[in-house]
């Protein structure tokens, strides 16, 4: 009897044990809902085409842009030997800022989570830097001629367009692309440089000799050049009218340069990229004797459709 009580209560425990057991087992590979889905990779393979609008800001450099006008006025002058009238005016920066906008075309061959390839833009900024320096100097001449020199100057940048072909780099971090760029830019650039140049003189020994006579004594002729008709006084030469005459160079340039920048790209979908971008642009005229330099920084937004 013990023997058969015992048997039955070894088969009890063995019947309630056994479930519990087989309860505790995970058979969560079976469960699909336990796992988080697979996340989709951004193919950046593609050309793309877009549009961008931003803040720019531009200073333009005025060196030796009154030189030429200056010297080819007063070449042959005392101004020039005497004076060095093509050297007086100094040479400022300007600068102007305002917003800008355009469109842009690229190319992206993608390999693991590098990313290169090549673009090319277009921007609208249509701004003016200006500058105006004014100067005067005078000097008595070897011969006896008080002699005197103006000059009023102005001088204007107007960048109306520009583009760039750069080349692109990035690593794609998910929808993300952060990216480096470079290339060359060229611009149209409207340049008007102006001087206004008063050159006159009068014969100062005749004038200190003619104050010297007695009353009665007859005065000698007080030579003088550079004024108006009639704008001279002999008794009275520091009132005279001076006449004006302008130079004036205005023209639309073509510049080339270099351009650098780097921003983020953002995929909103396989087909929609977004993207904030910084870029630097240098355009220049290479030429010594009027080195207009356009510095351009700008900070943008833009929207593509990649195909």
């Amino acid at each position: 009897m013990r023997t058969a009580t015992l048997a039955l209560l070894a088969s009890f425990t063995l019947g309630v044990i056994a479930p519990a057991q087989g309860a505790d087992l995970d058979y969560g590979v079976l469960r699909g809902s336990d796992y988080e889905p697979e996340i989709q990779l951004i193919d950046w393979n593609g050309i793309y085409v877009g549009g961008h609008g931003g803040y720019t800001s531009a200073s333009a450099g005025f060196k030796n842009v009154y030189t030429p006008l200056i010297l080819n006025e007063l070449r042959d002058s005392s101004a020039e030997s005497l004076l060095g009238a093509s050297t007086l005016l100094p040479s400022r920066t300007g600068t102007t800022e305002g917003s800008s906008y355009g469109a842009y075309i690229g190319f992206n061959y993608q390999f693991e989570e590098t990313v290169i390839g090549i673009e090319a833009d277009y921007t609208r900024f249509d701004r003016t830097t200006s500058a105006r320096d004014s100067i005067a100097r005078f000097k008595l001449s070897p011969d006896g001629y008080m002699e005197s020199v103006s000059l009023d100057g102005a001088a204007t940048s107007r960048v109306e367009d520009y583009g760039t072909l750069r080349a692109r780099g990035g690593y794609a971090i998910g929808n993300f692309l952060p990216y480096i760029t470079g290339g060359l830019a060229i611009g149209r650039v409207h340049v008007d440089q102006s001087v206004a140049i008063q050159y006159h003189g009068y014969d100062a020994a005749a004038y200190k000799a003619n104050q010297a006579l007695q009353v009665g004594a007859k005065a000698v002729a007080v030579k003088d050049f550079g004024y108006v008709n009639g704008g001279f006084d002999p008794n009275n030469p520091e009132a005279g009218i001076p006449a004006t005459r302008r130079v004036r160079n205005a023209k639309t340039k073509t510049m080339g340069g270099f351009v650098l920048g780097a921003g983020l790209e953002f995929a909103l979908t396989s087909n929609i990229l977004l993207r904030a971008e910084y870029q630097y642009v240098m355009l220049n005229d290479f030429q010594e004797s009027a080195a207009n330099r356009v510095a351009i920084n700008t900070v943008r937004a833009g929207a593509a459709v990649k195909f």
